[in-house]
């Protein structure tokens, strides 16, 4: 099989495409013949030196595709079924760009019908972070249609990938969404992900432009950029609200000022997909599942997501494309069906 490596870290040159032993399912394992692989920021991180510890290294964490092949015990997969997969290259060597992925179960969800493998390939590392985001919040901890309805959700960058995905599962549990966005042609994606209302951060006053949408605070904030915003954030969280954030964004620090924030009893959560344990995967994973049943998640232009498709051997262009804050969602096109 095709799949792309590196034995050191460093920049995008590093990816070589070699071919390599189609690699066969263990105990409790499936393998997953990739349709759609997706390209996210920790892919071009931990390449660029984030991550050691393996002689060759696979990058990728999440694709989509058909199981073509069931271990021994690994209860409810068969060959033939369509599936997406996440956290693939987490503490394992081997990732999704290749042909071919093995996997154990916890890691490979059935893609419903109707759903697009470009949009299985979009889904791990973004979605999944955003929920945990969006069940950080007082006395949330699952989403489904009505789950946040009543509360308004404030999304940081709503056209960034995470963003985008926090809207969309937002707006499918009932929450008013409000987004800040940098331009008018981010305004325009976010409103297509679903958010009821933008904020232009470059211009006005957007503490107040939140304010006029939700005058007693927003509920929770997904945050991407706490170092920049954490003022903002503060200003517009409703007593007992949530902070959620999940990235270090324009900063690795920032400062809170203590009676401030405790008058107000915030809560901040730290988001981290490698960490969450099981229990929060598997809400997570079938929470998304019921959105993509729901029609409620999408990708593409008109769900303000713009697709950019590379061919495998041009991963490291993919990184690079990541890297350089690409808008929209860069996916590697490895098959198709």
């Amino acid at each position: 099989m095709r799949a792309v490596v590196y034995r050191q870290t460093g920049p995008s040159s590093v990816l070589e495409v070699v071919d390599r032993e189609v690699p066969e399912p263990g105990p409790g394992e499936v393998r997953v013949r990739l349709l759609r692989a997706g390209v996210n920021p920790t892919d071009w991180k931990f390449r660029a030196g984030m991550m050691s510890g393996y002689d060759e290294v696979t990058p990728g964490q999440d694709g989509a595709g058909v199981v073509d092949a069931v271990g021994p015990g690994a209860e409810g997969f068969v060959v033939g079924d369509r599936v997406w997969v996440l956290l693939a290259q987490h503490g394992r060597a081997h990732g999704t760009a290749a042909e071919q992925v093995v996997l154990p179960t916890t890691r490979v969800v059935h893609l419903p019908a109707g759903a697009s493998y470009d949009v299985g390939a979009a889904l791990g590392v973004p979605a999944v972070t955003a929920h945990r985001a969006l069940t950080s919040g007082e006395d949330v901890d699952r989403l489904a249609p009505g789950a946040l309805a009543g509360r308004t959700v404030l999304v940081a960058g709503g056209a960034g990938a995470v963003g985008n995905a926090a809207i969309q599962l937002a707006r499918w549990a009932g929450a008013t969404v409000v987004t800040t966005v940098s331009s008018a042609e981010k305004a325009a994606l976010a409103t297509a992900a679903g958010a009821h209302h933008t904020v232009n951060y470059r211009v006005g006053d957007p503490a107040a432009e939140v304010r006029a949408v939700a005058p007693d605070g927003v509920d929770l904030v997904v945050e991407v950029a706490p170092a920049q915003n954490n003022d903002l954030d503060r200003a517009v969280a409703r007593v007992r609200g949530t902070i959620a954030i999940y990235a270090n964004n324009g900063g690795d620090e920032f400062s809170i000022p203590v009676r401030e924030t405790f008058s107000k009893n915030l809560r901040y959560q730290f988001v981290l997909l490698y960490t969450l344990g099981e229990d929060l995967l598997r809400a997570a994973t079938e929470d998304i599942t019921a959105a993509l049943t729901d029609g409620a998640f999408a990708v593409g232009e008109e769900a303000g997501v713009p697709l950019h498709h590379l061919p495998l051997e041009e991963t490291a262009a993919a990184h690079d494309a990541v890297e350089a804050g690409t808008v929209g969602k860069v996916l590697l096109r490895i098959a198709e069906e």
